[in-house]
């Protein structure tokens, strides 16, 4: 089989069907109506600094392999932090940006980085799609290409190929056949329980009632309603409205039909005007915690919102595992234990790549023994 590289600056060269046949539907920010409802709603473009260069392999003209690509022009929305390489360079004398990237725009979410098709030897696509990745990063004069957030396979095996390989920290909660909240709760020393238990119920002293919504029980009203959280929420932590558009919210995230999940809080007085709300994402075995907002504090909302209901979700449906996103110390005395997460760097300066490769490996250690730590943090009895 021989592979031969072309490079889209927008998805809307290769059909829907086409790419979703080779991505799959499971993983749901690889969906090509995830990924090009971020370029349609103007949130991944050259003007944002996420310029698309999708790499798809082809033998005899026919998509074998598919990977999502970004020119890169500054390092936000990545959540794999680089501001010091960019810096080094800096000081080199050098340009940082900018760069390749493979990722899910603001989606910190481990997952293929990768997409082939059947039939198509994965042992044959990987090398073509370095190979081919490597000699574009060349001809463009780019400094450096990042895979954020691949498996832990694919990070082993880009690593002996020669790309530096980063390890983070997140925090996943899993799902070990409980029944219900309580049999969770049940796992937990008693005064953790107390704790989690006493957070739960502040929410309803408050005269809060919260709703979970699938799919298409989630309407255009709601989803006004939600961007205006988000909207308001970023403006108050990083003061500007944050990456996502309305549009986003309205046209992309509606169109994922039952993957997307949403939880409204309201006042039992006024259940049709909620104050606060955490959007999820699903595939057959994990729930993804991704965004959240609100236009009134409320004391213990948060932790209802976006975990103890995720949590609800996943033993109600089945789900394995409960990925709420980056960062977050507070999650583990709720019962989210620390997992490692990756990325891999290719740097074409050779002067400046041994640096990263030492900072990789002293990072590592350092990861090695913080997750150590969070796990004796962990609320479960020691029995």
């Amino acid at each position: 089989m021989a592979l031969t590289a072309t490079f889209l600056d927008s998805l809307a060269q290769i059909e829907p069907g086409v790419w979703n046949a080779i991505a799959g539907s499971d993983y749901p920010f690889g969906r090509h109506e995830f990924l090009y409802g971020l370029e349609q709603t103007g949130c991944t473009t050259a003007d944002t600094g996420w310029q698309p260069s999708h790499l798809v392999l082809r033998d005899g003209g026919r998509p074998m392999a598919l990977m999502p690509l970004y020119l890169k022009s500054h390092s936000y929305g990545e959540y794999v932090f680089d501001w010091a390489w960019a810096e080094a360079w800096q000081r080199a004398g050098l340009h940082y940006y900018p760069k390749l990237v493979s990722a899910i725009p603001f989606t910190p979410a481990t997952g293929p980085r990768l997409w082939v098709a059947q039939g198509c030897d994965a042992g044959a696509a990987w090398p073509a799609a370095l190979r081919s990745i490597e000699q574009l990063a060349q001809r463009r004069g780019l400094s450096s290409w990042h895979v954020l957030f691949p498996e832990q396979e694919v990070a082993s095996y880009l690593h002996r190929a020669g790309l530096h390989r980063r390890t983070g920290t997140q925090f996943h909660w899993f799902n070990e056949g409980y029944r219900s909240f309580d049999d969770f709760l049940a796992r937990c020393s008693s005064r953790k329980r107390k704790t989690l238990r006493r957070e739960r119920s502040r929410v309803r002293e408050q005269g809060l009632v919260l709703d979970t919504l699938d799919g298409c029980d989630i309407g255009p009203r709601e989803w006004e309603q939600f961007h205006r959280f988000y909207q308001l929420t970023y403006a108050k932590r990083s003061g500007h409205g944050g990456y996502l558009n309305r549009a986003f919210f309205t046209d992309t995230c509606a169109a994922m039909g039952d993957c997307a999940v949403m939880v409204l809080a309201s006042p039992a007085h006024a259940p049709r005007r909620p104050v606060a709300g955490a959007l999820y994402f699903r595939s057959s075995d994990t729930l993804y915690g991704r965004y959240w907002g609100c236009e009134m504090e409320f004391d213990c909302l948060h932790f209802e919102a976006c975990y103890y209901r995720g949590i609800d979700y996943c033993i109600a449906h089945g789900l394995r595992r409960f990925d709420p996103g980056a960062q977050g110390e507070h999650k583990i005395q709720r019962g989210f234990r620390p997992v490692p997460t990756f990325s891999n760097h290719w740097i074409a300066d050779p002067r400046l790549s041994p640096a990263v490769a030492d900072f990789t490996r002293r990072e590592a250690l350092h990861t090695r023994a913080y997750m150590r730590e969070a796990e004796r943090l962990l609320p479960f009895r020691r029995d």
